[in-house]
């Protein structure tokens, strides 16, 4: 199996070795400059490169479109102007062993286990317990993540110094025994929130959230486990450190808006900076975060905002969520299927749908057809004059693209990088909102609908605020409409581009179901936008990478069916 930090460690670039010579000149001594170097004594520094590898892998820029192979052809993804990597997650008859984003993902997760096992073995001997369990959160991470994507996989819980050949895969229920085990102990030896060395850096809280998420997976093949996610997220939520966002606050508060969009605006995103709701935000504002600044070039609102700077009147600004490429669009289903009236969550906002022309001066004759798109005035359709302050009017081949609604969660707008090929504002990783649904998830397996759907209604409470002052009871649900396909759904409401969708269809083995519901053919839309090729007996994991098993001559990295 090929780990790439068995070649090249985490922490710095290796020195080959070329051979060995009778030579004692001290100058061919190699001496290692970085702090990050494979003998760095500071436990600390090597826990802050696990934080750099968890960014290096959500951060990618190589491939745009990775972000989107999470999202596009389930349920709430559709595509837009692809970038390649993503294609073979909607075109699943062209996914197979060499995907680059299925390459990719795999990679940077056992290089982020690996880093976490000599973290782990550093420590084993009268260490640091905290130190511990932040590398063990990790390793839960990526091994929670591979079993989901991937089904069995290689167990390996010592750092590895010399290439290995002779990999196998473990049982999930094997690998679900370390995760289990090293979430126990992150929730026992973290420190609690607010007292890690900066807050991006895990608490206890972050643990018990991750927990709560896997033990709602391994619940599939061992009911126990269900109780022990309500459990392990109750805490979060009786704690009294969080509190869901109802009011106006931050630094927009006296700008157009609403209390939910404030939670996503660069500048807002941090408890330090009154997010109350954030449980784990991770930092990547210039210059200011636990990590010293961005890694690579993070690729999400160049993925879910559309390219509207192509429109003619349309400059980049903060208030429209800066300059976006539009690949990646939501579903039809989501659109236009998925909110109730008086949900703030749909409000233009936060899922915008309406734009209206910002460039200073700007003033065009245009045609609009029967549809209301804009047309070339030569197809003798009626004329109007379209000038900076009028609603956007987009052409009708825009929606592919240039113009469609789109979640605002991403957006921000850099005033020294108005091409705008970085995020730089935070990432929204966990939050109070997805710990109610999680604990919703466990109690409806239990049998506790209505525990369900007093934890979906702390969500929509929230939610329906301000419409129940002309419709009371807006947005109440009870305990006879809890089911599965409802709680999706509302995890789609709450946290539409946050969460990653695939992992969670995967593991709640709903991804062929909801596959169904996208809905997503547009009339103007090329055959090769629409989903075709599933097969849940193949494409519900992931194929091990060709790589890997070719590299792994002496083991057995089978493949799973079907690739």
């Amino acid at each position: 199996m090929k780990f790439r930090n068995i070649l090249l460690t985490t922490f710095a670039a290796s020195a080959f070795v070329i051979g060995t010579t009778s030579c004692s000149d001290s100058f061919l001594d190699e001496k290692m400059y970085s702090s990050y170097g494979p003998e760095v004594s500071d436990v600390n520094a090597k826990l802050v490169g696990l934080h750099r590898q968890y960014a290096a892998i959500w951060g990618m820029s190589s491939q745009q479109g990775f972000v989107g192979c999470w999202q596009v052809g389930t349920d709430v993804g559709a595509p837009g102007d692809t970038q390649g990597v993503e294609v073979p997650f909607y075109r699943y008859q062209e996914l197979n062993a060499e995907n680059a984003g299925v390459s990719f993902l795999w990679e940077k997760l056992y290089e982020l286990i690996n880093s976490a096992n000599q973290i782990i073995a550093s420590q084993a001997e009268g260490g640091d317990a905290a130190a511990t369990a932040e590398a063990m959160f990790f390793r839960a991470y990526a091994y929670n993540m591979l079993v989901t994507l991937w089904g069995d996989v290689p167990l390996v819980t010592e750092s590895t110094s010399i290439p290995r050949t002779d990999y196998t895969r473990n049982a999930v229920a094997e690998v679900d025994g370390v995760i289990d085990s090293d979430l126990v102990y992150a929730m026992s030896n973290l420190p609690v929130v607010g007292a890690a060395k900066n807050e991006s850096r895990i608490n206890q809280d972050m643990a018990r959230q991750l927990a709560g998420e896997a033990y709602l997976r391994m619940g599939m093949r061992d009911a126990s486990y269900f109780k022990k996610a309500e459990d392990a997220v109750t805490p979060i939520i009786i704690g009294g450190k969080y509190e869901l966002i109802s009011a106006r606050y931050g630094k927009y508060a006296a700008e157009p808006g609403d209390y939910y969009h404030d939670m996503f605006r660069w500048g807002n995103q941090r408890r330090s900076q009154g997010n109350m709701e954030a449980i784990w935000t991770f930092e990547m504002e210039y210059n200011r975060d636990v990590n010293g600044g961005t890694i690579d070039n993070p690729q999400q609102r160049r993925n879910w905002v559309p390219a509207f700077h192509k429109l003619d009147g349309m400059v980049n600004a903060d208030s429209i969520g800066g300059r976006g490429n539009g690949r990646l669009r939501i579903s039809n289903f989501v659109k236009y299927g998925l909110y109730e009236k008086g949900d703030i969550r749909n409000s233009n906002y936060n899922i915008r749908r309406v734009m209206w022309y910002n460039k200073p001066g700007f003033s065009k004759e245009v045609g609009i057809d029967a549809k209301g798109f804009l047309v070339d005035k030569d197809k003798g359709v009626r004329n109007v004059t379209l000038k900076t302050g009028d609603q956007v009017i987009p052409h009708e081949g825009d929606s592919l693209n240039v113009f469609y609604p789109h979640p605002t969660k991403w957006g921000a707008y850099d005033e020294t990088d108005d091409f705008g090929y970085a995020v730089v504002k935070d990432w929204p990783v966990m939050r109070l909102g997805e710990t109610y649904l999680l604990r919703a998830e466990a109690r409806f397996r239990q049998g506790n609908t209505q525990g369900a759907a007093d934890d979906i209604n702390v969500l929509r409470d929230r939610a329906f605020k301000d419409y129940r002052a002309v419709a009371p009871g807006a947005g109440k649900v009870t305990a006879d409409q809890i089911d599965i396909d409802f709680i999706l759904d509302e995890r789609a409401r709450e946290l539409i581009s946050e969460e990653n969708r695939r992992m969670t269809l995967v593991r709640t083995n709903t991804l062929a179901e909801r596959i169904k519901l996208n809905g997503d053919v547009e009339p103007a839309a090329p055959s090769n936008k629409v989903i075709t090729g599933f097969d849940a007996n193949i494409h519900t994991l992931l194929p091990i990478p060709l790589t890997e098993i070719q590299l792994n001559k002496d083991g057995n990295l089978k493949q799973n069916p079907g690739y």
